[in-house]
């Protein structure tokens, strides 16, 4: 085995005394790394601290009520809501990503437009998708305050990152995989779903990853298509609250500060076990 380099600062100290501009950068990253860090974990013990301890039983209870302020039926909502998003933009995103790398022509103009539409829309503030999805579905189409009216939103929310983060990994993978597939008779079906797309899941599924992220923390857009109801919806067409929501409402009300926090609890830890597994499955899958 390789023995570890010690770090030898008179080394380090002859390698940058020439070049004080990289010496500046290089504190400069290092000082933001460190600030990144800071403030994620000072956000997490924050929470935590003043969270944990309210904790109760009746906050998991089924039915909401002013008496436990439960946030089961939030929780369930908003698994509810992450699946239904999911199911509806990341097949639509994916197929798009594959026309756009693999059968489109390379460098025309659709091509360019499709990629700066998508890159604009991801700029595009959630209270506009919000008042977008409460004219069209909530008023004109008549699906009121509902489950589906705020998934069909976030699925149109997510679903730029969704086709952005695929055609990246598309895009990464090597043109000689296409060629050798190509050289041994396969076809341009065979090769894009058998080798292409397999090469390149680990990629899809970190932005399917981010768009999970996007979905269990979005408030203003489910505001004004989902609704605020604290129960759990028996069908598509009721109304829900999700965890971002439900947490909202507790701390606008200005009653329940602690449940609210206990909400941002369990909140932080369903996004935590939600990346986690993600991040387990996208590691197996390029083993494999």
């Amino acid at each position: 085995m390789k023995k570890r380099k010690k770090f030898d600062f008179g080394e380090f100290w002859n390698m940058y005394r020439r070049k004080p501009g990289s010496l500046a950068v290089l504190i400069l990253v290092l000082l933001s790394a460190a600030a990144t860090v800071g403030v994620l974990f000072s956000l997490i013990i924050y929470i935590l601290v003043n969270g944990i301890s309210h904790l109760k039983p009746e906050l998991f209870a089924w039915e909401f009520n002013t008496d436990n302020m439960s946030m089961m039926p939030a929780i369930v909502s908003t698994v509810y809501m992450i699946v239904l998003s999911l199911l509806m933009a990341v097949p639509v995103g994916i197929f798009s990503a594959i026309y756009l790398v693999e059968y489109a022509r390379r460098g025309s103009r659709l091509v360019k437009v499709i990629r700066t539409t998508t890159e604009t829309l991801q700029g595009i503030p959630s209270i506009v998708y919000g008042l977008f999805g409460y004219i069209l579905f909530v008023i004109t189409l008549g699906w009121s305050y509902s489950l589906i009216a705020g998934a069909v939103t976030l699925a149109i929310m997510i679903l730029p990152l969704i086709i952005r983060t695929t055609e990246e990994a598309l895009m990464s993978v090597p043109d000689s995989y296409r060629e050798g597939s190509f050289g041994l008779g396969a076809g341009k079906l065979y090769t894009v779903f058998k080798l292409i797309l397999p090469c390149a899941v680990p990629g899809i599924l970190a932005g399917v990853i981010l768009a999970i992220g996007r979905i269990v923390g979005e408030s203003a857009a489910l505001i004004f298509t989902a609704g605020t109801v604290a129960q759990v919806p028996s069908s598509l067409f009721d109304s829900a609250r999700t965890l971002s929501v439900h947490m909202y409402a507790l701390l606008s009300e200005g009653l329940y500060t602690d449940e609210a926090y206990a909400t941002a609890v369990v909140l932080l830890v369903l996004v935590i076990i939600i990346n986690a597994l993600s991040g387990m499955i996208a590691k197996k899958l390029a083993t494999r």
